[in-house]
């Protein structure tokens, strides 16, 4: 007997997929932020040189075992479907982060972190599963849907994981997040469907020979964005551990709630960036769109490396931030634009990859050189260093997509 094939309709989706990864992201979001104060309060890490130490490395594994896997991943969801691997990296996820709520000391922490990033991938596997789903026209629109939900998730996570942190304290708050994330695969289960004619035809794809029978130069500037990936994810994620450090350096005992205040904000501006910057492409072109937030970007990280206290240290980082949100999907989109259906999933494993590493890369060499003699203010220079390198990237090497006509979405 023959299957009916799947009917599928890419706005309930694109619906289910939000709620899906807002959640996931909540979970994530919830912890993730006071990974600093969890290592000196819990785990009795002292502050200073070792604990900048710690901070970095903790929280770099999880970026170097996803980069390590993200690929097979991606190339798993080609061949196997988009709708499982994204279903496996919630469960996976959550209960890695679950188990860091019972850690017993630094090494067990860390071996979490690591199996964290090795298990998840959420953010990866909705993409590909959106691209793959959503007409050419709507990629942008949709991607940015997505990144909304993503950055609104790491504005609500903080906020309520540093008041859950003041009530039940820093434990409760990773089991939380853990649960958060087993919780998001009910509307993948429930609602998610992936077009099966479309896995058919991705099982006999070859990556390198679809890609270089697409338009010229393809592999060439998708070289270039998956670079460009790697140096934003690297100079923000830095700058995101920095900061948390710098809150504590400037008022160790509001901590947690400055931490929940400067991350929820950003958050908030992030979200925001990805849903209205999809109207700023249309005028400007993703290239001057994206070489213009990097240099904005560079320059806010470096006003946080020279604020003398916690305001302007926060409006550096929210305004950063702005910057991050409109860099990502527009990033993640053009991406997209540049690859063929039947490889998506294989390419944002790649991309995946990139992305991970330099959440990998970014907080370890911030730790490093901010538990050095230059401290929290130089590394946060590198960082803005960085987010420099990348201006000059996208602006000297990366290229405009093919335009495609947006199409409304129904309402």
């Amino acid at each position: 007997m023959v299957a009916l094939p799947v009917r599928v309709d890419w706005r309930r989706n694109l619906a289910a997929l939000w709620l899906a990864e807002f959640t996931a992201i909540l979970g994530f979001s919830f912890a993730f932020p006071f990974l600093p104060l969890f290592l000196h309060r819990e785990l009795h890490v002292p502050s200073g040189s070792q604990l900048a130490f710690w901070t970095g490395i903790s929280a770099s594994v999880t970026g170097l075992s996803l980069a390590a896997t993200s690929p097979l991943w991606g190339a798993l969801a080609d061949r196997y479907g988009r709708k499982p691997m994204l279903i496996r990296a919630m469960v996976g996820g959550g209960i890695a982060v679950g188990l860091m709520g019972l850690s017993q000391n630094v090494l067990q922490l860390t071996g979490l972190r690591f199996l964290q990033g090795a298990a998840s991938g959420t953010v990866a596997a909705a993409t590909a599963l959106v691209a793959s789903e959503t007409p050419t026209p709507n990629m942008a629109w949709s991607l940015g849907v997505v990144s909304s939900a993503i950055a609104l998730g790491g504005a609500v996570g903080p906020a309520l994981g540093g008041a859950a942190a003041e009530v039940f304290g820093l434990r409760v708050v990773f089991i939380v997040g853990g649960i958060l994330l087993v919780l998001a695969t009910v509307p993948v289960l429930m609602v998610v469907r992936e077009s099966r004619g479309r896995l058919r035809q991705r099982r006999d794809a070859r990556v390198l020979d679809v890609l270089r029978a697409a338009r010229p130069g393809t592999v060439a500037s998708l070289a270039v964005l998956v670079v460009a990936e790697l140096l934003l994810q690297s100079s923000y994620t830095s700058a995101q551990q920095l900061v948390g450090l710098r809150v504590l350096q400037l008022s160790p005992l509001n901590a947690p709630t400055l931490t929940g205040i400067a991350f929820g904000a950003a958050g908030v501006v992030t979200a925001f960036a990805g849903v209205t910057y999809s109207r700023a492409v249309r005028l400007s072109g993703y290239r001057l769109l994206t070489t213009t937030a990097a240099l904005v970007l560079a320059i806010a990280i470096a006003g946080a490396a020279l604020s003398p206290s916690i305001v302007p240290l926060i409006a550096s980082f929210v305004a950063g931030s702005l910057m991050y949100g409109a860099l990502i999907p527009a990033l993640t989109s053009m991406v997209g634009l540049e690859t063929p259906a039947s490889v998506q999933a294989t390419v944002y494993g790649v991309s995946s990859g990139a992305v991970a590493l330099g959440f990998g890369f970014g907080p370890l060499t911030g730790g490093l050189i901010a538990s050095s003699s230059v401290g929290v203010m130089g590394g946060l220079v590198v960082s803005a260093s960085v987010a420099l390198a990348l201006t000059l990237l996208l602006g000297l090497r990366a290229r405009e997509p093919v335009p495609v006509r947006p199409i409304l979405p129904v309402r």
